[in-house]
């Protein structure tokens, strides 16, 4: 990404940049800023655009053989093309010879880095990837655009917000857009404006359901899932967010035990610091056999479904009632 940064201050631009990975806010930010600097916006005969499987490599090269018409630069943006997962030996072919006037930006979620074209683009051109941000960075971030608009807010207030939002900087985006409108005449952001008016994930519903259960608040955890449903989450993805928790609990549970430390912690169970802080105080509340036993469930569980021993909705209430009696 910084090498990416260097390429927009320096106006010094690669023939071909593949832009990829989960972190979907910074894939669209980078994108936008390389469209803008290599066209102008108003230019729509030096700008292409393709996406979604099924593009015609052959007539991407055609457009990358025709010169700019009073442009520095050709600008061909592919989205979503696949190719990077499947062959595409036409480009990965045609790279080294393509003009330096034209430039190729790939955008796409996942790659395979063993693909021909892959190679071809890390040759000759900028591969870029964009990953979910640690917890310093996003609070970082968020601390930058609160100021910007002249917020003040303190870090227990910062990491609650990150509570509600998790790690996923386009969520972020919109629940601090929501946030500085509902304080528009206040310089400072309190907790209470958080738990307003900012929308709690369901990653987070479910991390509350597991602390109920785990609280032996029957009641609670039961509430909570009926909100999950109200809010048309289908059971079976409620399932596997609930045997996903466990999975995690059990395994920061194992890390407790082997000495890690909470930043070790989520280095390993790949976690924000803050989310790894939350696991290991809630792993406290089971026991090793617990966990495992929890986790086993969810699979029957989830067979059960499949074969129509249970219905969906039913098993999901049943696995909570169980483990919060």
């Amino acid at each position: 990404m910084k090498m990416l940064a260097e390429d927009l201050k320096n106006q010094s631009f690669k023939n071909s940049y593949l832009l990829f990975g989960e972190e979907a806010y910074l894939r669209t930010q980078y994108k936008n800023r390389l469209k803008n600097a290599l066209a102008d916006k108003e230019d729509t005969m030096n700008v292409s655009h393709f996406e979604g499987k099924g593009i015609n490599p052959n007539e991407i090269i055609d457009l990358a053989e025709t010169l700019p018409f009073f442009a520095d630069h050709r600008l061909i943006l592919i989205e979503n093309s696949n190719f990077f997962k499947n062959k595409c030996e036409e480009l990965a072919d045609y790279l080294p010879t393509m003009p330096a006037s034209t430039c190729l930006v790939f955008v796409e979620t996942e790659v395979d880095k063993r693909n021909r074209l892959y190679k071809a683009v890390k040759k000759y051109g900028r591969i870029v990837e964009f990953q979910t941000q640690d917890e310093r960075t996003l609070m970082k971030w968020i601390l930058g655009t609160l100021k910007k608009e002249g917020k003040q807010i303190t870090e227990p207030t910062l990491r609650l917000f990150l509570e509600h939002t998790g790690t996923d900087m386009e969520n972020i985006s919109m629940e601090l857009e929501k946030l500085l409108s509902y304080t528009w005449n206040r310089d400072t952001v309190t907790s209470e404006d958080v738990r307003e008016i900012c929308t709690v994930q369901t990653t987070n519903r479910i991390f509350d359901m597991i602390r109920a259960i785990a609280e032996k608040k029957q009641q609670e955890a039961l509430n909570l899932y009926y909100d999950l449903l109200a809010l048309k989450e289908p059971p079976m993805r409620i399932l596997f967010l609930i045997a996903r928790q466990f999975n995690q609990l059990l395994l920061v549970k194992s890390l407790v035990v082997k000495g890690y430390d909470r930043s070790a912690i989520a280095s390993t169970a790949k976690i924000a610091p803050f989310i790894a802080s939350r696991c290991i105080s809630q792993a406290k509340s089971f026991t090793q056999e617990q966990l495992e036993a929890a986790v086993r469930d969810c699979v029957d569980t989830e067979e059960a479904v499949k074969t129509g021993r249970i219905a969906d909705v039913m098993s999901v209430e049943l696995l909570i009632i169980k483990y919060s009696q």
